[in-house]
């Protein structure tokens, strides 16, 4: 994609998820706009390459999709009226253990209960009421955390949620070791202990989507997503020029707004010049959170899981128990490796088969690491897959890692390895990325920052984006447009088709039960 000049009215730099979403907001209200990638490619956390072997096609970061079936944005541009197939695992995600068994989440609230023994009736009480609000969740979730919520019951059940599942692991009340672990391995996706508030909010947020809309994965990998978003710019007029890295806002063309994905950092090397010294103490201070270590695989066969039900899922957690979940998570936020590392693993391959050739498998996993940890943990991944699935090893026709310290060769944003936009702590998740109403706009006249690093921060959900385009339409240009359909700032609009056929019927039964 190459430059054509002509005049534009908006300026994006950056084309992950977030900067496209941004830019089809103004190109939607008729703006003419130009996005930057410094990438050959577009798509930046939501890419696809051949990372190990011809032919075998992996994830750069994300794989797994719930936000994207969930996020406003996202159900307003309907992936599938893109051409996105969105392919739903049998189960949305399993956390083995070393007994041999599984905690399994499956894309129904009612079927994940049943499998949990005698935690089934407390994890029904847990996920129902957040399951059957779905969208009020969501729509709280995805704000921009300034506003009142939309869905205040909602909001009240899933705080007094997270009060009540941030607690050490002797103090849950989930009893069983596969609901414990269930729970405390998808709230380890926010890279930080399970009994700490945000990873709490974090899990009981993916988890709920789980039975809600499931954990699907894009046919022929994420950079369909983005590929999607970026043919539709294309129809709008938009202009997207890759390979060209912006090293300062003064080589960007005239343009009345300036949207930037980009990180606190990112913003201080293209603007450093033109904040004042408060400012860029302001932006210095920003913390990032740990990183991780990325390792995909490229296997001769399937994964071989020792426990029921793994090979049927899209994503895995594999840390052990729940209290080795904690004790692995507390080590990385000290600033040490973890013996035993928190591994998240994708095997796409159970529901596509265009991931390799020939019967082969891909295996995306990455490691939680200190941040800027510079060390090759690949051992360390491999060691934990082959713990729960013996004779992983045999299979491994080659693999390719990406420590922490090289994150940033394929995603600017990922400073140190941290894929969070930013650490997650309560204080930082709510004010990022500096204390301010207004969180998208910086304090040069007609920017404004739009990645992960604003709220509502992480994730395929394209939200950050659509709200620092708003902001920049409203201020730069006087006009107002409105939220994604499904989505207001008052209130949530109760839309009751179903992103997939399977997932949230469980919460019917729930409903029945009360």
């Amino acid at each position: 994609m190459s430059e054509s000049g002509g005049a534009v009215d908006a300026v994006v730099v950056g084309t992950g998820p977030n900067g496209l979403a941004a830019a089809l907001v103004l190109a939607g209200a008729g703006l003419a706009v130009r996005l930057y990638e410094a990438a050959p490619t577009i798509g930046g956390g939501a890419r696809t390459a051949e990372l190990t072997l011809p032919g075998f096609r992996h994830d750069v970061c994300s794989a797994a999709h719930p936000m994207a079936m969930a996020s406003p944005f996202f159900r307003s541009f309907d992936l599938a009226r893109h051409g996105v197939r969105m392919l739903q695992p049998e189960i949305a995600y399993a956390h083995p253990l070393d007994t041999g068994t599984a905690g399994l989440a499956w894309p129904d609230l009612t079927r994940t209960a049943e499998g949990l023994g005698a935690d089934g009736a407390r994890w029904s009480t847990l996920f129902g009421p957040l399951v059957e609000d779905w969208h009020g969740l969501v729509q709280d979730a995805l704000s921009d955390l300034r506003h009142f919520p939309a869905s205040p019951s909602t909001a009240t059940r899933f705080a007094l949620r997270v009060l009540g599942a941030s607690v050490p692991p002797r103090r849950t009340r989930l009893r069983t070791p596969e609901a414990a672990a269930l729970l405390a391995g998808v709230s380890a996706h926010a890279i930080g202990p399970p009994s700490r508030p945000v990873p709490a909010a974090v899990g009981l947020l993916l988890a709920g989507l789980a039975h809600a809309v499931g954990w699907p994965v894009p046919y022929g990998g994420s950079q369909s997503i983005v590929d999607a978003m970026a043919l539709e710019l294309t129809r709008r007029g938009a202009q997207i020029v890759t390979g060209h890295r912006v090293r300062s806002l003064a080589e960007l063309p005239p343009a009345r707004a300036v949207l930037l994905d980009v990180s606190p950092a990112g913003l201080l090397a293209l603007a450093g010049d033109r904040l004042r010294p408060r400012h860029v103490r302001r932006l210095r201070r920003f913390r990032y959170g740990p990183g991780v270590c990325k390792v995909d695989f490229a296997l001769s066969d399937p994964v071989p899981w020792a426990a029921p039900g793994c090979d049927r899922a899209g994503t895995l957690h594999l840390i052990g128990s729940r209290e080795e979940a904690e004790t692995a998570e507390l080590e990385v936020a000290a600033g040490r490796h973890a013996e035993r590392p928190f591994v998240l693993a994708v095997q796409p391959g159970v529901v596509d088969d265009t991931r390799a050739p020939g019967g082969s498998h891909t295996l995306y996993t990455y490691a939680h690491v200190p941040h800027a940890s510079p060390l090759d943990v690949s051992g360390a991944v491999i060691a934990q897959v082959e713990r729960f699935a013996p004779g992983f090893r045999e299979l491994i026709l080659a693999h390719n890692a990406v420590p922490a310290a090289s994150a940033q060769r394929y995603n600017d944003n990922y400073v140190g390895g941290d894929i969070s936009g930013g650490a997650l702590t309560l204080k930082q998740l709510l004010l990022r990325p500096r204390t301010a109403w207004d969180p998208y706009s910086t304090p040069i006249p007609g920017v404004y920052m739009c990645s992960a690093a604003t709220p509502p921060g992480p994730g395929v959900h394209g939200m950050c984006g659509v709200h620092a385009a708003r902001r920049a339409l409203k201020r730069e240009f006087g006009r107002s447009v409105p939220y994604p359909a499904g989505y207001t700032e008052s209130s949530p609009k109760r839309d009751h088709h179903r992103a997939l056929s399977t997932p949230g019927e469980g919460c019917e039964a729930w409903r029945r039960k009360r």
